[in-house]
């Protein structure tokens, strides 16, 4: 075994246990304080949940950076700018704040990471073309970082669901700065000790769960794949905005759908629904546990194609595409097939009219 697989085993595993052990006594705050999730019309559990599991993996982020890390401008940025993506989320775990309170504080974490840490979406390349954003890179850079908090925030439904799209994520970086031999550099640090912290959480947040991430961890962890994906960017561990975008299909598809349809049934973005993609698997009658399981396995079947894009190898490459062709065929038969859009049941009823 080599010594940065030993390495990376110990940042993850420390991480890890950090977060096991704590999360249990951050269980007990939240309840003290009444930070409960209540079930609802729209939610899949049944009785009070609590929430505030972001402070489980905030703390393991923080633990782990303070044993293995060291100090830059760039991790000072990240650090400021994730004591305020959990504070806003914590803010709302304890009682909940209008949407654009938490848009606010999402915008000031992300101008810290933009302007302080200078950390920025300078030029991305679609289909071979390299794009410059020059100045405007900074509120694009913003956008970005806002975009990618939220999409983690909205795929939150079910037991362990953002958690495990989130490791996938950290793990699928992880990987990529293996192949190219990135070991010293931010992101690949970043990314063991995120991946530990939330695999410390799913430990009681898998189903059934004990403690909800709530908008503290499920903000966070969004926050957290918005960072690594512009430092994967910056250092060219990344290159090409299609990477992460695919990495993070599951959880942009399932936005991008929620968005179509609300505006096709005339109603606002932001009001909740429960047509999401796990929703859809319910109603197929596969368990909570199948569902994730299988939201896992579609996602990681987008990480290995994104992976094998960024090896440079034209046989890899070809791979990627045929697993990519496969997926999004999926994806066009679960959307006519199912209510994730508009309701078959209204269509057919029209069509009889």
């Amino acid at each position: 075994m080599s010594e940065e697989v030993k390495y990376s085993l110990l940042v993850v595993g420390v991480c890890m246990v950090i977060v096991a052990i704590i999360t249990p006594f951050i269980k007990k705050i939240a309840i003290h304080i009444n930070a409960l999730d209540i079930p609802d019309a729209r939610k899949v559990h049944t009785k009070p949940i609590p929430r505030l599991g972001g402070l489980g993996i905030f703390a393991g982020f923080l633990l782990g950076y303070m044993i293995f890390g060291h100090n830059t401008i760039q991790m000072n940025s990240i650090l400021i700018g994730s004591f305020i993506i959990v504070l806003t989320g914590m803010i709302d775990d304890i009682k909940p704040i209008s949407a654009k309170a938490k848009l606010l504080g999402q915008i000031i974490a992300s101008s810290v990471i933009t302007f302080y840490g200078n950390i920025l979406l300078e030029n991305v390349t679609i289909l071979g073309l390299d794009i410059s954003f020059g100045i405007f890179a900074y509120p694009i850079t913003i956008l970005f970082i806002v975009a990618c908090t939220n999409i983690i925030n909205l795929i939150d439904g079910l037991d362990g669901l953002s958690g495990g799209i989130s490791s996938i994520f950290y793990i699928s970086t992880i990987v990529i700065c293996f192949f190219q031999g990135r070991f010293g550099e931010l992101e690949f640090l970043l990314s063991l000790i995120m991946l530990g912290s939330t695999l410390g959480f799913l430990v009681h947040n898998f189903h059934p769960a004990k403690i909800f991430a709530g908008d503290s961890g499920a903000l966070f962890m969004g926050f957290s794949i918005a960072v690594l994906s512009l430092l994967g960017f910056k250092t060219t561990a990344i290159t090409s905005v299609f990477i992460p975008l695919m990495i993070l299909a599951v959880p942009i598809l399932d936005t991008l759908f929620a968005i179509i349809r609300r505006l096709v049934n005339h109603k606002k973005i932001s009001e909740p629904d429960k047509q999401h993609l796990h929703h859809q698997l319910l109603k197929m009658r596969f368990s909570h546990r199948n569902t994730v399981l299988i939201i896992y396995g579609i996602n990681i079947l987008f990480a290995i194609a994104s992976i094998l894009y960024t090896l440079n190898d034209t046989k890899d490459i070809f791979i990627g595409r045929i697993i990519y062709g496969i997926l999004f065929i999926i994806v066009l038969v679960f959307v006519l097939k199912t209510d994730i859009i508009t309701s078959k049941r209204l269509f057919k009823r029209e069509n009889k009219e």
